[in-house]
């Protein structure tokens, strides 16, 4: 298996390129507006690689091996949740000759609700730093009032 101890972006770009121009050239649910391009890649609090990955047919949240430690050993297809500080979030087991063995979240498949690039970009940029956020604060409780408060009539 390969880990990656850099970051993967521009392998990562040279690879889906690759698809893009091939496997997935004119192929119906592309979007024509979108490139290839990895954005948000920074390293997991366990070691691994996480970040958004825009192709034309799908904006993807990938994890990438760091380390063989903490990896979980798991066939294609197969299911892992992944934890963030935002939460715990559903990843599918993936496999590419060029990448190796990788996890992916689908946000967007297809991707044709998009009419330029940088609005995907936008979009997969807030998702990738999302998932490094701590969770938002739960809201006070609301304090309950009295139907005379409510009118204006005091308690």
């Amino acid at each position: 298996m390969r880990f990656w101890t850099t970051d993967p972006s521009p392998e990562l770009v040279a690879a889906f390129a690759t698809i893009a121009r091939s496997r997935m050239h004119d192929v119906p649910i592309c979007n024509r507006s979108l490139q290839v391009e990895a954005v948000g890649f920074q390293r997991t609090p366990d070691g691994h690689w996480a970040g958004a990955m825009i192709t034309p047919w799908a904006i993807n949240l990938l994890c990438l091996p760091g380390q063989a430690e903490g990896w979980p050993a798991l066939a294609a297809c197969s299911k892992h949740d992944w934890h963030f500080p935002s939460g715990d979030y559903e990843f599918t087991v993936a496999e590419e000759d060029s990448i190796g063995i990788y996890h992916l979240c689908s946000l967007f498949s297809p991707a044709l609700e998009f009419d330029s690039h940088e609005a995907a970009r936008l979009t997969a940029l807030a998702a990738a730093h999302a998932l490094f956020a701590d969770p938002l604060a739960e809201p006070p409780p609301a304090k309950a009032t009295s139907r005379r408060a409510f009118l204006g009539l005091g308690r």
